[in-house]
């Protein structure tokens, strides 16, 4: 069996390693935003492939049995592309994303339904606000001079930035005491994150509850396809689904 497996995650390399020991052909396709990104077991390939139409045309060219979306909960565009694209091919979609985060007792979360919104909430009642949602959503935030922004991402940032704003550059897995003397350093009193689940980046979630703080927290985006996609939220579950193919 040929599969194309969208996404770097954690569960992506997990179902691609599961998949190549049993003699599946895999391509695994990275988007390429992350220098030096960890490569999973098989075949893989970096960079888009120019929306639906370019992504029908892979999947035919390279006779694709099966797609599995294993892209991160926010990357809209690819998963787009991959309901278009398998809708295009009849070729089997399996969308492989982690559970979303749930808040517990002591969590102190604002529901937001996008980052405009976060934007908002964060400029009008807060003044240290620690962003940890990436790089490639930043500008929503670029237009407060008022309010400090701690910047946490892996890579530098190419999009406009708030004027006062300090800048970390680190890759998780992150601890808790780690996230509690960041958090206290800097004074912050708000943390706006996306829901992205896990448990890599969970430990700044269990720092604010200990610490009392706010979390903004951006809801994902509805996942494109509908009933025609089977989902699944670990490489496991994925793997029983296309050992059924």
């Amino acid at each position: 069996m040929r599969a194309l497996i969208l996404g770097g995650t954690t569960e992506a390399r997990q179902l691609a390693l599961m998949l190549v020991d049993r003699g599946w052909e895999v391509t695994s396709s990275l988007a390429g935003r992350v220098a030096n990104p960890k490569l999973p077991a098989g075949n893989v390939r970096i960079g888009g492939f120019g929306g639906p139409a370019g992504l029908t045309r892979w999947l035919i060219d390279n006779a694709i049995e099966v797609v599995v979306d294993a892209t991160h909960p926010f990357a809209e565009h690819i998963s787009v592309s991959a309901a278009e694209a398998a809708l295009a091919t009849r070729t089997p979609l399996v969308a492989l994303h982690r559970p979303a985060w749930q808040p517990g007792d002591g969590d102190r979360w604002i529901d937001v339904a996008d980052m405009q919104q976060a934007a908002a909430r964060a400029r009008r009642d807060y003044h240290h606000i620690f962003l940890t949602i990436g790089r490639q959503q930043l500008a929503p935030f670029a237009a407060d001079a008022d309010n400090l922004y701690v910047i946490r991402c892996v890579d530098p940032p190419e999009v406009p930035l708030p004027p006062r704003h300090r800048l970390i550059l680190d890759r998780g897995p992150f601890d808790v005491d780690g996230e509690k003397r960041l958090l206290k350093g800097n004074q912050i009193d708000c943390v706006v994150t996306k829901n992205s689940g896990g448990k890599a980046t969970m430990p700044k979630l269990q720092a604010a509850r200990s610490l009392g703080i706010d979390v903004i927290m951006v809801a994902r985006p509805p996942l494109p396809g509908g009933s025609a996609v089977t989902c699944v939220t670990t490489a496991r579950q994925a793997m029983q689904v296309l050992s059924g193919l």
